[in-house]
């Protein structure tokens, strides 16, 4: 393959495929440097918040509530009704975890927390950015008809921690929304909390808690009783119209095609249907990670770098 001669060279670094290149690099570098805490360069490089750095950064530099880790409850008065009838949806979820309803999911077909499971983690949808789940109409009713009586409550589930369980460090990849926890099941201790770009929240029976997911965060169960609670997620307000539209958008077309099932009969989205065969495509780059992650991570960044060197120069 030639390589391209310097005025070649000159020209394509000054492109607007060049310009578009260096606004999402700096995109990217806004969301990295986003907070104290802060991936290590090579994960942040890779991370699924990288790739949606643009969009995310439109709602932060338009959100209508302060861009911190935690958001003041009293923004959100209409969430007071959860927390009021705390204990009928506590009555549920123990029925529900009693009867082994709470559960990991039965394949790969629930792209936003398949890392989750390998820690222990648990969950129960109730909705998810659509209509409720059948299953959960049928099994717990009363929380259903709470969450569906608040229109900005997009998402919802049941999500249980185990005890000893820990998760991992990470940014959830969307910014249009916010993440609600209302304890239900906890230890009621300090050893069982939730880290958002480092400060700590520990889960408390009956009390609710709402921050911003995109900051990295990560929680620990350090007790021996297992927390329930219910975790919602709330759509973002903006100041932009326009904007809270296209947000709107996105969340009824992208974010609803990772909807997935409780039980056998609930509808799977199609981003989860193909995550459910592009997983076993993954296969051979996690076993090559296994054997070596430094061989891992040059082959991918070597891809990244002819992906990047075929948009300047391929024509």
């Amino acid at each position: 393959m030639e390589l391209p001669s310097s005025s070649v060279l000159v020209a394509s670094l000054l492109s607007w495929k060049a310009a578009v290149v260096y606004g999402y690099v700096l995109w990217a570098l806004f969301i990295h440097l986003r907070g104290r805490e802060r991936h290590r360069f090579h994960r942040q490089l890779t991370d699924h918040s990288t790739l949606v750095a643009p969009y995310n950064a439109l709602m932060y530099g338009f959100s209508a509530v302060p861009n911190q880790p935690y958001v003041p409850l009293d923004r959100f008065p209409e969430l007071a009704r959860l927390q009021e009838n705390w204990k009928v949806i506590r009555e549920e979820a123990a029925r529900l975890f009693d009867e082994g309803h709470i559960r990991a999911a039965s394949g790969y077909n629930d792209l936003g927390f398949n890392s989750f499971y390998r820690r222990g983690w648990k969950r129960f949808y109730l909705k998810w950015y659509d209509a409720p789940v059948e299953s959960a109409r049928a099994l717990c009713p009363r929380t259903v008809e709470l969450v569906q009586s608040i229109p900005n409550v997009n998402g919802a589930m049941f999500a249980m921690l185990p005890a000893g369980g820990d998760l991992g460090r990470h940014r959830d990849p969307f910014a249009g929304s916010l993440r609600y926890h209302l304890g239900l099941i906890t230890p009621n201790s300090d050893e069982c909390r939730i880290f958002v770009d480092g400060q700590a929240y520990a889960w408390r029976d009956g009390e609710g808690v709402l921050f911003d997911e995109t900051f990295i965060h990560w929680a620990e169960n350090r007790t021996d009783t297992d927390r329930v609670i219910l975790f919602c997620d709330v759509e973002r307000p903006l100041t932009n119209r326009l904007l809270s539209r296209f947000n709107h958008w996105t969340e009824r077309t992208v974010v609803r095609a990772t909807q997935t099932e409780n039980a056998p009969g609930d509808k799977v989205g199609v981003l989860n249907r193909i995550f459910g065969w592009a997983y076993y495509l993954r296969l051979p780059g996690k076993a090559l990670k296994r054997w070596n992650k430094y061989l891992y991570y040059a082959v991918k960044f070597a891809i990244l770098a002819l992906i990047v060197f075929a948009v300047f120069f391929m024509r």
